[in-house]
């Protein structure tokens, strides 16, 4: 009767969203440009909300409160405060410039406006290129830990490959249909969710163990390290690291990275910005402390599981618990969808129309997105029934791997000395510079405590700016479409 009735309210939660995106379907034309961006025409909440719901995945929800249970609460400070402080600046240092070049050019990608600038294909497939490789790892997140959710919220009776199944499902199904319109509603309703219930779900937790005070001194005589700043794993360099590729690597995501290019307005996205620290604080503060204080919690949790859905089951409801997971799990899935919508549109806008058919209709370029969905799904699915990593190093090694991006990205939006063989060497110098670290002993996965990925981003930035130096623009190179005639209304 109990997984019944948990069963049940996750299967309600996502069919409330697929609905959603019925609707949204109705008032979707069928065009790429409103497949992929709503036309341009995004307010201000849904904005905001979405953006925030795309990234509130399972490195949220399930990776960060087990590093705060294993490691202390100072997550926190790294994805709750930094890092909500640094995309913050990034979104309009980076944003705003995409933005008005998105409403001069028409472009959709970030492959697009790169390849545009540099008139270069190549320059375009090898963003488009790069972005799958890390976009694909980071869908898997999201189906790992809607497996392991439902697996330990059931207590085993839904299998990980049925969890995993289910929300992939859900999210083919739900981007086929409802592309970036409905996506976006259901974010905002999402978004607003999670918010709640979260805040509801430590409330509820503390008033049971006999609040703040009882839980931290639990904690204490369990782990009395977890209630002094710092430690042999909060370092500093590993902290600032964390913090700094994290926030560099979000703002290159695809699925965030073209957010920039759906703002309605210059007011909509300097309003989006200023609120997003805020919107970090409240969802990170409850659910990092929330698997902190669980150290010092008398319950058990079973080595390889995650501790939200744990501490959930034992000192809540069957009804509440499963109503956050639903919730948890309805907020992977508004990753996985936007990752999803997003790396179509990288595959048939910079991959497929240069390389394979330059005349690629509308029509035919809307329907080839929706198989492109299908298959990306499918085969990230498969290659979460394997798992060969946990989350949080999923989830690191992704936002790592779209970090090296940013920085040669910059330097191009805003250096006009910047040349195709510079962006293209800085690119690829951070690329293969971190894939080394990974997967080879040839690189260090750490400099002094700094890690790869920050030093990865440092390499780019100095090759993309000396080959720049030492290297002559192509003639075919549009060098002043990013400075010249680039106004808001």
């Amino acid at each position: 009767m109990t997984v019944a009735i948990q069963l049940g309210i996750i299967v309600g939660y996502l069919l409330l969203a697929l609905a959603i995106g019925l609707v949204a379907y109705r008032l979707t034309d069928r065009t790429a440009e409103d497949f992929y961006l709503a036309s341009r025409t995004v307010g201000t909440i849904v904005l905001l909300f979405t953006t925030f719901a795309t990234l509130l995945s399972a490195f949220t929800f399930f990776a960060g409160p087990n590093v705060a249970y294993e490691q202390g609460p100072e997550w926190v400070l790294v994805m709750g405060l930094m890092d909500g402080i640094i995309f913050a600046i990034l979104w309009y240092v980076i944003g705003y410039k995409q933005w008005l070049l998105g409403r001069q050019y028409e472009y959709v990608t970030l492959g697009e406006m790169l390849g545009d600038r540099f008139a270069s294909r190549r320059l375009r497939g090898l963003v488009a290129g790069v972005s799958l490789l890390w976009l694909f790892p980071y869908v898997m997140l999201q189906q790992v830990g809607a497996g392991t959710a439902l697996q330990a919220l059931t207590e085993g009776t839904v299998p990980y490959a049925v969890g995993a199944g289910l929300i992939t499902a859900f999210m083919i199904l739900y981007v086929v249909v409802a592309g970036f319109r409905g996506i976006a509603w259901t974010d905002t309703l999402q978004g607003a969710f999670m918010l709640v219930t979260t805040w509801i779900a430590l409330v509820w937790v503390l008033a049971v163990v006999g609040g703040p005070s009882a839980a931290s001194s639990a904690l204490e005589a369990e782990a009395a390290h977890h209630l002094a700043l710092g430690s042999d794993f909060y370092t500093v360099q590993w902290m600032l690291s964390t913090a700094i590729t994290i926030g560099f690597g979000v703002a290159m995501f695809p699925q965030v990275n073209q957010r920039f290019f759906a703002a309605g307005s210059k007011k909509v996205l300097k309003r989006s910005f200023a609120l997003w620290p805020l919107l970090c604080v409240l969802l990170f503060v409850p659910s990092f402390l929330l698997g902190a204080w669980a150290r010092g919690l008398d319950v058990a949790i079973p080595e390889g599981e995650n501790v939200l859905p744990v501490i959930l089951a034992e000192y809540t409801p069957v009804w509440f618990a499963a109503l956050v997971i639903a919730g948890a799990m309805a907020a992977m899935m508004s990753s996985s969808d936007s990752m999803l919508l997003s790396g179509s549109s990288y595959f048939t806008r910079d991959l497929y129309r240069p390389f394979v058919d330059t005349d690629l209709s509308a029509r035919r370029e809307d329907l080839l997105a929706r198989i492109g969905v299908v298959g990306f799904a499918t085969a990230s699915f498969l290659a979460s029934l394997w798992n060969p990593a946990t989350l949080f190093e999923l989830g690191d090694a992704a936002f790592s791997g779209f970090a090296q991006l940013a920085l040669p990205v910059m330097v191009a939006l805003y250096w006009r000395k910047t040349t195709r063989a510079g962006i293209t060497a800085g690119i690829l110098a951070s690329q293969v510079f971190y894939l080394s670290s990974l997967f080879t002993s040839i690189v260090p996965s750490t400099y002094a405590g700094w890690t790869a990925g920050l030093v990865g981003m440092g390499l780019g930035l100095v090759v993309t700016v000396a080959v720049s130096l030492l290297t002559t623009p192509a003639p075919d190179e549009r060098r002043a479409i990013y400075f010249d005639g680039l106004e808001a209304d």
